[in-house]
């Protein structure tokens, strides 16, 4: 059989059309566009492909799903799009996907773990290659989702969770970067601090105050207050409104979580009427684009986001697959001006 002259049509193509218009069976046109497993000769191929060009068709994913008894999707759940943070992931869970030719579904858990199970639970009829769960949780709250995440393994899907939960755990040194932070702040003559960060039991926010304050101590410094709320950039403005109407001495450094806190912090010193730098001291945590466009720039701790994102897809793909290790950097910047003998015998 040949295939047949192209002809207009009013309607959406179906797959018989194509079948028809390829000269093949509808069983051999399913098994070319639907993602089968089984093998179809290259000439019946070039001419199903073909066809479908010329009718306009568009694969059905469910029935490709059903095919291959996966989907061409890959799962991203992440707390908040809207922060660089996960932005950053994100960008890297997609240039990953890219690469293999599969799609991201990109879902916001809002950081709530009754709504991460629903999705997660919605998900499943997407059948996706594999699961990639990214939030800043909750100690509690771990473990929560573990039924989900069995229900996608006994489907074929791969679970990778940022900390522990998944079939593969992506590790990131959150505590290990905030002590070196904190020992390079105490080498730069800071001997009194503040931490503004995100509600107690988060693991992120305490895994690093909890290596802030063992380098910063540990050279020398003191930690005098915490103000806890959100990851959000209004949280760091109020958490700092409340640190000034406190009290805040000419000298001492805020360490700031995360850029983004640290930048609604910022905003609420200048409201103050107090400037970064010399005055009040600023370090945050994550090194995202905006810290180095603020004025002064940002001393925080370059965590490679993207990279780490492009490793979470790389582990739901790879059979064989193990963690690259990407220590995390200080940077420091204009944020936090080096203290002088003179200034740290004053205080």
């Amino acid at each position: 059989m040949t295939p047949r002259e192209s002809r207009p049509r009013s309607d959406t193509p179906t797959l018989h059309d194509v079948a028809r218009e390829a000269g093949v069976s509808l069983a051999t046109a399913s098994r070319v566009l639907n993602g089968s497993t089984r093998k179809v000769a290259e000439s019946f191929r070039e001419r199903v492909e073909e066809a479908a060009g010329r009718l306009g068709y568009t694969a059905n994913a469910s029935a490709q799903a059903t095919a291959r008894g996966t989907s061409a999707v890959i799962a991203l759940l992440v707390a908040d799009i809207a922060d660089p943070y996960f932005g950053q992931i994100t960008s890297g869970v997609a240039r990953g996907a890219d690469e293999e030719g599969l799609i991201v579904t990109v879902a916001i858990t809002e950081r709530d773990v009754e709504r991460e199970r629903k999705i997660l639970r919605a998900l499943r009829g997407q059948h996706p290659r594999g699961v990639i769960l990214v939030a800043s949780r909750t100690e509690a709250g771990e473990g929560s989702t573990d039924e989900e995440l069995s229900a996608f393994r006994s489907l074929g899907a791969r679970t990778v969770t940022f900390g522990p939960g998944g079939d593969r755990s992506i590790r990131i040194d959150n505590r290990g970067g905030a002590e070196r932070l904190g020992r390079e702040m105490a080498r730069l003559g800071y001997r009194q601090a503040i931490v503004i960060g995100a509600a107690e039991g988060v693991r992120t926010s305490d895994d690093r105050l909890r290596g802030f304050r063992t380098g910063f101590e540990d050279g020398g410094g003191t930690i005098s207050r915490e103000y806890r709320g959100s990851f959000a950039r209004e949280s760091g403005t109020s958490s700092m409104a409340a640190a000034l109407a406190d009290g805040v001495e000419p000298g001492t450094l805020v360490f700031a979580l995360s850029d983004v806190i640290a930048i609604g912090a910022m905003t609420a010193i200048r409201d103050a009427g107090r400037s970064v730098g010399a005055d009040i001291a600023m370090c945050g945590f994550d090194d995202i684009p905006v810290s180095r466009d603020v004025t002064p720039q940002l001393t925080t701790v370059c965590v490679p986001l993207s990279d780490f994102g492009y490793q979470a897809f790389r582990a739901t793909v790879d059979e064989e697959w193990q963690q690259i290790e990407a220590p995390l950097e200080v940077l420091v910047r204009a944020s936090t001006p080096a203290v002088s003998a003179a200034q740290g015998t004053a205080r």
